[in-house]
Order: C-alpha cells, then structure tokens, then sequence
C-alpha cells in the first residue's frame, strides 16, 4: 500500500512529539552499536490493523530496519499471538516502541468494533459504512482501518461526495430546491438526502435524490421507509446504531448502515511490543 505523503508527514510529527531531542533514558543506558529484536504480540483477541504505517515509522527511523509480519491486517488474533518483528538497532527500537504501538493499537480497536458490527448484520443486504466523525489528519489510517474490519468507506471528505443534510436544507427554505441546486452546480455525482420522516423521505424521492439517509428514524419507520423507496433509490440509516439494535435496523432492508462510533469512539488493542536479545 502506498502510504499519502500527507500521512509520512504526520509520522514524522508523531515521533518528533514523543522523541524530541532525544531520548534520554535510552541514551544513556543503552550503547550506540547495540542491536535487537522485537516482537509484537496480542495482549487479548481482536482484528489486526495498522502495520503498514508501524512499519513505515522504523523506516523513517532508520531505514536499515527489518520489519516482518506473521499476520496480514485484517486477520483475527488471539491473546498470546505474536504478530511481528522488528529487528535494528536497539536505540532504533526503543525510539519507535510507542509510536508504532500508539498505531497499531488504536487501528486495531476500530478494525475490532467495525468487525463486531459487520458480524451482527451478515445475512441481510446491509454494509457497515463509517462517517467524518474521524481522529483530525488521522482519517485516511482510520478508514483503512474500517476496512480492514469488514466494513465500506463512507465519502473521504466534503470534497467527493454530496450529501444534503439538515443544515443545508435550512439554508437554502426546503429539499425540492436544494436537490435543484445540486444537481444543476454538479451533474455527475450522486445526490444523497438526509431526511428526519417519511414526509421528508417523499420530498427527496419527487427532489430525484439518489440516495436518502434516514437519521435517527425508529425501526418500524425505516421498514416504511423501506417500502415507500421500493428499491428506487439506495437507502442509509443513520443515528443511534448500536451492537443492541443493529440488526433490527439491517432487517428493515435498508442498503447501508453508517455508524460514527467505529471511529470515535473505539477502546484501543492491547498489543505489547518486546525486546529480546
């Protein structure tokens, strides 16, 4: 995988913020010309994510680094697993330990939630999408994590995708002119709507939107929902999605399930990462 240069960028900050102008505890006890070993390994059962960018950390370290992995990203480990190595100078090692870790850790608990979610819909039509709603300069890593864990790429950014939300709809008096606007500013891509109830759900459907987004609707009115579309545009449901009611919401028919906690709101992987002789 190619890595964003945007993304190198943020490494290079990330390990600058933890090293400073030196580590000074490593410094002074361990000698120059010291060489090591060490091992990843899984501190509890989870999805694997985030090599990649831990690797590319010992490689903006020192290039010299050997970085090798037992598991591929998206694999799922068990408690005792030992997942990688890196082998390099100790310094180097010790450098790049929380760093690498801080990644690989926070990855693996968005691939580990996000897989979680796409278990407890298998069977119906429904894919798990994620949101914005991501870590500051970190989405790219935390989409790929999502992926990892089974689920689909919501749009990247405000730039590649329209969706019409409620404050659009707000600003411009209503949703018949809003999809207007859209649709004659920009003709290739698809128009989604967020709409609040059915009657919203009409206004768009006649607006000619491609995709609606039912926000925070009860169950028994996206299964309406469901009927009303007729499988004439894609339908997303939106809001208050939980491991509890997911499958209920999935079971309604709708295409898609977009859920803001996979990234926000993760507990991280234990992983430690160990050096041996």
């Amino acid at each position: 995988m190619d890595i964003p240069s945007n993304i190198i960028e943020l490494l290079k900050h990330a390990i600058e913020e933890d090293i400073g102008h030196g580590d000074i505890t490593t410094n002074l006890l361990v000698p120059e010309d010291s060489e090591s070993r060490a091992l990843y390994i899984a501190k509890g059962n989870f999805v694997l994510a985030g090599f990649p960018f831990a690797k590319e950390v010992f490689n903006l370290l020192d290039p010299a680094t050997s970085f090798e992995t037992f598991y591929n990203d998206g694999a799922k480990v068990r408690k005792g697993d030992v997942l990688g190595q890196v082998t390099g100078k100790t310094r180097v090692l010790l450098a790049g330990e929380r760093v690498s870790l801080n990644i690989l850790q926070r990855l693996s608990g968005i691939a580990t939630v996000t897989g979680q979610f796409v278990d407890a819909v298998k069977g119906t039509k429904a894919r798990i999408v994620d949101t914005r709603k991501t870590t500051p300069c970190q989405r790219f890593m935390e989409k790929y994590a999502v992926r990892m864990g089974g689920g689909v790429n919501h749009r990247f950014g405000l730039f590649d995708g329209i969706l019409i939300k409620d404050n659009h709809i707000e600003a411009v008096g209503n949703i018949k002119d809003t999809v207007s606007l859209a649709k004659a500013g920009h003709h290739l891509a698809k128009i989604e709507v967020e709409v609040e109830n059915l009657k919203d759900l009409e206004e768009a459907i006649e607006a000619g939107a491609d995709i609606v987004m039912l926000d925070n609707m009860s169950v028994e009115a996206m299964k309406e929902a469901v009927n009303i579309v007729g499988g004439r545009l894609t339908i997303e449901a939106s809001g208050n999605v939980s491991l509890n009611n997911v499958r209920d919401i999935a079971e309604t028919g709708v295409d898609m399930i977009s859920i803001g906690a996979i990234t926000h709101s993760v507990t991280a992987a234990d992983i430690s990462m160990k050096i041996v002789k």
